[in-house]
């Protein structure tokens, strides 16, 4: 039995098992599919402290590389589901089961895609998801911003500081963001607006080159020629194999503040990084989460 199962090798997840070690917790760590999650995806990080710049998968491997050097054990799988009570954590895998005195749920959340042809192969290349991090490299260029909420809006501003031209495109005949970043874009010579259009492609064979977009309300279709786009219509979290385990609120995500604490029918499971319920989902963030729910699953360990 392991002293602490942590489920998902994203920045928090690492984390966590980096912190659980060196409190000399023994550590399962479980990942489906990549080793540093989603920051793996980015071509370039400028904002990780202590780095001037490096590659997400760079990071990645840093992250990983440290907690092997810490002798946490690794399994590739699936988690399936948590049962069990006080002290006695099962955690079900499609490859079998595995139990743990506690567990720390750390499965990030996934940005929504827009669903068309060639667009993972551009991302990193064209097509992004965070405007924070990838926003400086488009400095001086044209870029498309998807989407007509808060996020996409709020995107749309910070793109438009530096960004020679800004073309947000909604779905619908209206944005749904706050007005106060409506009027602050409508102000902006720079910015302009696409209603009722959606993308029908991703235009380029090596190199990204724009967008077909297509009106819902008369099937026209345009060509959009930008440097790059921006695609803010929601994230999904990957928590439903948790939903009877842990409280999720009404868009998936495990509800819990900054003590990483969920509400849980089983005393023992912490949750970290941007599976949770938080205002802003960073990298830095992430990894800030890890080490909080490591400790808190470490003192809980020395309290039984």
């Amino acid at each position: 039995m392991y002293d602490i199962i942590i489920i998902g090798a994203g920045p928090a997840g690492l984390t966590a098992a980096l912190y659980a070690r060196r409190a000399e917790k023994s550590v399962l760590l479980i990942e489906k599919e990549t080793f540093g999650g989603q920051i793996t995806h980015s071509p370039r990080v400028e904002n990780y402290p202590g780095f001037i710049s490096m590659s997400g998968s760079e990071l990645g491997e840093k992250l990983f590389e440290q907690v092997l050097a810490q002798g946490a054990e690794i399994e590739l799988d699936t988690v399936t589901g948590i049962s069990g009570e006080a002290g006695h954590i099962t955690v079900t895998c499609e490859g079998g089961i595995h139990e743990g005195k506690t567990a720390i749920i750390a499965t990030g959340s996934r940005h929504r895609d827009l669903g068309v042809e060639n667009e993972e192969k551009f991302v990193g290349e064209g097509i992004s998801y965070c405007a924070v991090c990838d926003g400086a490299f488009y400095k001086g260029k044209t870029v498309a911003v998807i989407g007509g909420g808060n996020s996409a809006l709020q995107e749309a501003v910070l793109l438009s500081e530096g960004c020679t031209h800004v073309t947000v495109v909604q779905n619908l005949p209206f944005l749904t963001g706050e007005p106060s970043l409506q009027n602050i874009l409508a102000k902006r010579d720079n910015v302009s607006f696409i209603y009722s259009t959606v993308v029908a492609a991703i235009l380029g064979e090596d190199t990204f080159e724009g967008l077909l977009l297509r009106n819902t309300d008369t099937g026209e279709e345009t060509v959009l020629n930008v440097d790059g786009t921006f695609v803010c219509i929601g994230q999904v979290p990957a928590n439903q194999a948790f939903a009877d385990v842990v409280k999720l609120n009404d868009y998936g995500y495990v509800a819990a503040g900054e003590n990483c604490l969920p509400e849980t029918t089983i005393p023992g499971v912490f949750v970290a990084g941007d599976c949770r319920t938080k205002a802003i989902r960073q990298v830095t963030t992430a990894t800030a989460d890890g080490a909080v729910a490591a400790l808190a699953a470490c003192r809980y360990l020395d309290a039984l």
